[in-house]
């Protein structure tokens, strides 16, 4: 879905999102999108590697 937008779409989103939020909020929401999306890399990234530990712990006990 997101993958059809192009460049024209992504202009009037930012259009759009200038006109309703205004100058002033656009910064701060952009931050707080940045640091949410930062923070759901981190505990994706966590979940991955301990999900990883997990198995690689199971298959080391299945060769004992």
């Amino acid at each position: 879905m997101l993958s059809n937008i192009g460049i024209p779409g992504l202009i009037l989103i930012l259009i759009i999102a200038l006109v309703i939020f205004g100058p002033k909020k656009l910064p701060e929401i952009g931050r707080a999108i940045g640091q949410s999306l930062g923070e759901f890399k981190k505990s994706t990234r966590e979940l991955t590697e301990d999900t990883f530990d997990e198995v690689k712990e199971k298959q080391d006990d299945e060769k004992l």
